[in-house]
């Protein structure tokens, strides 16, 4: 027993690397809108996006290209883990608003 439990925490310990993103990006939700709107990312690299709601109102990011979407509650924040991308733009909005848009630029 005590055998599979350390087979299991070196297994989980070899797989969080796998996890850590190389490059942190913070995104904020503010009066509707997205700041920055637009956001430089490098290409080819795994991005932490982290989604900041500053709102009174749950607020959902989506983005079709990207294929994520999460609700980010009032005051709260989400991690989003995209990529790694190739150069180009990424399209992403508030689904609960979707005049609030934004764009990652990776390049």
């Amino acid at each position: 027993m005590r055998s599979s439990l350390v087979a299991l925490l070196l297994l989980v310990a070899a797989a969080m690397p796998a996890l850590a993103a190389d490059a942190q990006v913070t995104i904020s939700l503010r009066d509707h809108r997205f700041v920055p709107a637009e956001v430089p990312v490098p290409a080819g690299v795994k991005i932490e996006l982290i989604v900041k709601n500053e709102q009174s109102a749950n607020a959902e990011f989506e983005s079709m290209v990207l294929h994520r979407e999460k609700i980010v509650p009032p005051g709260g924040q989400v991690s989003i883990f995209v990529g790694p991308l190739t150069p180009g733009t990424y399209e992403f909005f508030d689904d609960f608003n979707r005049a609030t848009t934004g764009r990652l630029i990776a390049r």
